[in-house]
């Protein structure tokens, strides 16, 4: 089992599909994606440990689903969608626990950066990080991905599930009170 650079996706897929090579396809998919879906799900998170978690779990649900994967988008749009429910859905879940609103998760998420081992920022990048962390999980995921990934929109309303305008006013938003928050300094 060999795939072209870049990766041959339909043969993957079914690769993927037969039981004969599908732990083999899987292996190969884990190595292609699995460092661009973990700093995805880091930058929501800001934890290394939890970022892990969240990218074991993503994969683990990709694995179990394999056979609902209908070929409809790419595979790693696929995986990118599962990774956004499972953190979307961990950063609730903290939420309840710390019985915080989503307003008032920024500090819980600054606390994760400042005691993160990990994290070997300079100040600058600390503020940048702390105004990142402000702003309501939807606009953070979509500034990540444009931002920091340079996703084209496309790619991110296909993930999201959100139109191409949406998501434009997001970024749009998301700046704007950056610029507003780091003006500040």
């Amino acid at each position: 089992m060999s795939y072209t650079t870049p990766l041959d996706e339909q043969q993957l897929i079914a690769d993927l599909q037969d039981p004969k090579t599908a732990k083999a396809a899987f292996d190969t998919l884990m190595r292609t994606y699995g460092e661009q879906i973990y700093w995805q799900i880091r930058k929501m998170v800001t934890n290394h440990d939890d970022a892990n978690d969240l990218l074991q779990n993503t994969f683990i649900k990709a694995w179990n689903n394999l056979q609902n994967f209908r070929g409809d988008a790419k595979l790693s749009t696929w995986l990118y969608k599962i990774a956004v429910n499972e953190t979307l859905n961990f950063l609730n879940k903290e939420r309840q626990r710390h019985n915080v609103t989503e307003e008032g998760d920024a500090s819980m998420l600054l606390s994760n950066l400042e005691s993160d081992e990990y994290f070997d920022g300079d100040q600058l990048q600390v503020d940048f990080q702390k105004a990142i962390a402000t702003l309501p999980d939807k606009q953070r995921l979509v500034f990540n991905m444009r931002y920091f990934d340079e996703m084209k929109y496309e790619k991110i309303s296909e993930i999201l599930g959100t139109s191409v305008g949406a998501l434009k006013a997001s970024y749009h938003h998301a700046v704007k009170k950056l610029s507003s928050l780091l003006g500040e300094k």
